[in-house]
């Protein structure tokens, strides 16, 4: 559990479903295994993602990347009121 604000707390699981949802409103992505390859670390109001995607082939990856990043940072700093530090996007599988 990760404490955001005073008194207010969110489950490492909501926080994972908050990332999966965002990454993969992308075209084409998939997050691999989120329980095994999803990192979120949450500090002083400040949060940084790591995360595996598999992404479907014929995609330009770097664009789905960073598509992938701005989502994230951007569902995370919106629905958590915390401020995106990095999202760190390992692509690992072609589909």
């Amino acid at each position: 559990m990760k404490t955001l604000a005073p008194g207010v707390k969110v489950t490492d699981s909501a926080l994972t479903q908050i990332v999966v949802r965002a990454a993969e409103q992308v075209e084409g992505v998939r997050v691999r295994r989120p329980r095994r390859h999803l990192d979120v670390e949450v500090a002083d109001e400040s949060a940084r993602v790591g995360l595996e995607l598999a992404v479907t082939y014929g995609h330009v990856l770097p664009e789905v990347a960073r598509g992938v990043q701005e989502r994230v940072a951007a569902a995370l700093g919106t629905m958590c009121a915390v401020t995106v530090t990095g999202v760190d996007v390992s692509i690992e599988e072609l589909a």
